[in-house]
């Protein structure tokens, strides 16, 4: 309830401030980068983009601040991944929306019944839908259409976009498989910070285990690292993951704990995971991203 308060006194305040600066163009305001780069794939030059979330930001425990409030008042359109993934913006998503606010969650574009469940969020469902590449495919699609149905003038090109990113999503999907089958079958063990990975574990054939539970809220104690420690030597894991967005310091202490039984365990390597890399760099596409994932976790346990 505070939170809604708060939201509808800044939503006061910028009211009289909608300057028109995107020179006729699409407003769209985004939640996190693997949508705001979606975004401008297909929306290319006919949209103006603005993502609330940079690179290392975690979407779990994100807070709207002022300035995002009026970006999202101010845009025609809001694309958020949904799921509760943005779990602490939902009562501003649903207050807008209820004003006819243009509120979009792309995993609308998804069959629930095929999403994996989870308890630890009010959708019953794992957020972390952007690892199936189908998904994204899939939601690449929706995307296209609600562009379409919001800027018909420009359907057109969106739709050349959208097929051009299609393509390169299929691409990647090949690269990724290739890279895969470099790693026997009992070395597809992921170890990570936390459970962000099941439906890439699910899609590539690996077994996932998380530190923490799969929102980041969810904080590791001690017999979660004992049970992941015991998981480890049983199975022989030579690399856990830490990730971009979760402080390194559980895996570290999970690291410690391994070795304290002599078993020599590695870490493999940085993961992108609720957030792509820095804007400007190949990790900061999710293309790019889902790429250096791969071939780190292969490198690491192969």
């Amino acid at each position: 309830m505070k939170n809604i308060l708060y939201f509808m006194v800044v939503l006061l305040l910028v009211s009289c401030r909608n300057n028109d600066t995107n020179n006729g163009k699409l407003k769209i305001v985004t939640t996190t980068t693997m949508i705001t780069d979606m975004l401008e794939n297909i929306g290319g030059d006919k949209v103006a983009v603005e993502g609330l979330m940079g690179s290392g930001v975690d979407p779990h425990l994100y807070k709207a601040s002022e300035g995002d409030v009026s970006k999202l008042y101010n845009a025609d359109i809001i694309f958020y991944s949904g799921l509760h993934l943005e779990g602490k913006l939902v009562d501003v998503f649903e207050k807008m929306a209820s004003q006819g606010k243009n509120t979009i969650a792309i995993s609308d574009a998804l069959d629930k019944s095929t999403l994996i469940g989870s308890e630890y969020f009010a959708s019953s469902y794992d957020p972390h839908i952007w690892f199936d590449v189908d998904y994204w495919s899939q939601m690449t699609v929706y995307v296209t259409e609600k562009l379409t149905e919001n800027d018909p003038e420009n359907a057109a090109y969106y739709v050349e976009n959208r097929d051009t990113y299609l393509e390169k999503i299929k691409e990647l999907k090949k690269e990724l498989i290739a890279k895969i089958d470099e790693l026997p079958q009992e070395k597809r063990i992921l170890v990570t910070a936390h459970d962000a990975f099941n439906y890439f574990g699910r899609r590539f054939g690996f077994n996932v285990v998380g530190l923490q539970g799969i929102s980041t809220a969810t904080e590791a104690g001690v017999q979660d690292v004992q049970r992941i420690t015991q998981f480890i030597i049983d199975n022989k894991v030579k690399a856990v993951f830490i990730e971009s967005s979760v402080p390194r310091r559980t895996v570290e202490a999970l690291q410690a704990a391994v070795q304290a039984q002599n078993h020599e365990i590695s870490i493999g390597g940085e993961l992108y995971s609720d957030a792509l890399g820095s804007a400007g760099t190949d990790e900061g596409t999710y293309i790019g991203m889902y790429k250096h994932n791969v071939k780190t976790i292969v490198n690491a346990l192969k």
